[in-house]
């Protein structure tokens, strides 16, 4: 009879070693812990294990640190790590120097449970990755610990492994070109240029020669494009949406044949470039609408990564904030707090400018007030005086819902609803979908209100708990306790 597989942790939190020790425990695996890297080191030396679950950081070494030489002395063993250091750079670093998987903590057991099965089953690795050296600091502002960041994270630690074409798509203001530059900074062209286009911001009739270059007259000869700008590197594509049938024809040959001629050229010229585009535009919608070619968004959206509105990540908020105010004190020398109120105003804003309008009003909280803690005062007056949406708990879409009736809002939308159904957007359970748009943000809301407390939230709301806790399920609610 063939023995369990034998799993090794290392862990310096003793709960956490014995969580993991009594659920692999029951799912029929054998199980080896240990809080130092010197015994995990010395158990893979020996032969021992079949499967390496590891944390980062612990009192005599660093689980990262281990990832290289177990690769070399046992290439075929899988190394699972875990962090609570749940940033980009973590996780960038885990999947390059070889780990089968990274986990933020805290994680869901049975997810944990899952990759391990899978780790324990997966076919043989490739050959070993080059494990690149001097990676770049923490410095990009991608910053959250909310589940759907570390699913970006995982997401963006893969694809510097490779040259893959990425479609990035989200609103404005959700950082796509922040997404786009790690995968440059951390990936294998990080030593070549990286070059940024957006294409709603060229004129239409000068798309074509800014990306593929054009021929000059006389003895001028060439002038290089994007394209051989961007060689060697990464080109990014933004507001993909926007470019011309013409340019998506010329674009769609690149990706087709590897190469280009430019406006007015003969001679074919290699592309030599990964590319990423990027759009906050429904593709689908302007490929049935004869705006967009369907055969260039599939060579494009060979692998797509949706970056969430800051609404859907609200436990981030306090982690941005803070950032950005540390960023004012770089540049100013000031030192800056902000409250837990003013925190929880923050978290129940809509953000339709996403991060990059959270991180216009700290810098504009900073620049016209003079206190050292930025208050709930400061925020709402800010949010209320700049914004012109009326209130924090409106939708905030345009100036005309300032002051607006809750009703009239309401029927304004149903409004646009049913325009769209003339158009022949087909229409179906119409009732559920209005009620369930106005339900979301009102339990999110309050939830933020009561800092997460769902006894309070449900005595404000009139709902019994046990229907609060099943309407949190259903809407896929998060719930934010404490706003520090």
């Amino acid at each position: 009879m063939t023995p369990p597989p034998t799993i090794l942790v290392a862990d310096d939190d003793r709960s956490i070693r014995t969580v993991l020790g009594q659920a692999l425990g029951r799912a029929g695996y054998q199980v080896r812990s240990t809080p130092y890297a010197s015994t995990l080191w010395q158990w893979v030396e020996e032969g021992e294990g079949d499967l390496v679950i590891t944390d980062v950081i612990m009192p005599d070494g660093s689980g990262l640190d281990l990832i290289p030489r177990i690769k070399q002395v046992r290439p075929d063993l899988r190394i699972i790590v875990m962090s609570a250091q749940s940033t980009l750079t973590t996780a960038v670093k885990a999947t390059q120097r070889g780990a089968f998987e990274y986990l933020a903590k805290p994680f869901d057991l049975k997810a944990l449970l899952a990759v391990v099965a899978r780790a324990l089953t997966a076919s043989a690795p490739d050959a070993e990755k080059d494990s690149p050296d001097g990676l770049p600091e923490e410095r990009l502002a991608l910053i959250g610990q909310s589940v759907v960041m570390q699913g970006i994270y995982r997401s963006i630690a893969r694809l510097t492994t490779s040259d893959l074409t990425v479609m990035i798509s989200g609103e404005s203001g959700t950082g796509k070109e922040l997404v786009a530059r790690a995968l440059h900074e951390y990936g294998r062209r990080r030593n070549g240029p990286f070059v940024a286009v957006n294409m709603a911001a060229l004129p239409r009739e000068q798309i074509e020669s800014e990306l593929f270059g054009f021929e000059r007259t006389g003895a001028q000869g060439r002038m290089p494009g994007r394209f051989e700008q961007a060689t060697g590197g990464t080109l990014f594509l933004d507001e993909i949406g926007d470019m011309p049938q013409e340019a998506q024809t010329r674009l769609l040959r690149v990706l087709q044949e590897g190469e280009f001629t430019t406006v007015g050229g003969n001679q074919p010229l290699r592309a030599d470039v990964r590319i990423v585009a990027a759009t906050h535009r429904d593709l689908r919608q302007a490929i049935q609408a004869g705006t967009f070619r369907e055969d260039l968004y599939y060579r494009l959206n060979v692998v797509p990564l949706r970056l969430p509105p800051l609404r859907e990540r609200v436990e981030d908020i306090p982690l941005l904030a803070r950032h950005f105010l540390n960023q004012c004190r770089e540049e100013d020398g000031r030192l800056r707090q902000i409250d837990e109120a003013a925190l929880t105003s923050l978290q129940a804003w809509r953000w339709p400018g996403n991060v990059r309008e959270l991180e216009n009003l700290i810098r504009r909280v900073v620049a016209l007030h003079s206190q050292e803690t930025i208050t709930r005062e400061l925020i709402e007056a800010e949010l209320f005086d700049t914004a012109s949406v009326g209130a924090v708990w409106h939708e905030g879409e345009s100036g005309e819902d300032a002051g607006e009736p809750l009703s009239e809002a309401v029927s304004r939308h149903i409004a646009r609803y049913l325009a769209a159904g003339r158009e022949g957007t087909p229409l179906h359970d119409l009732h559920a979908q209005l009620v369930a748009e106005v339900e979301r943000p009102l339990i999110q809301m309050t939830l933020v209100e009561t800092r997460g407390n769902q006894i309070k939230a449900a005595a404000m709301l009139g709902l019994n708990r046990n229907t609060l806790r099943k309407k949190i399920r259903e809407l896929d609610i998060p719930v934010v306790r404490g706003a520090g």
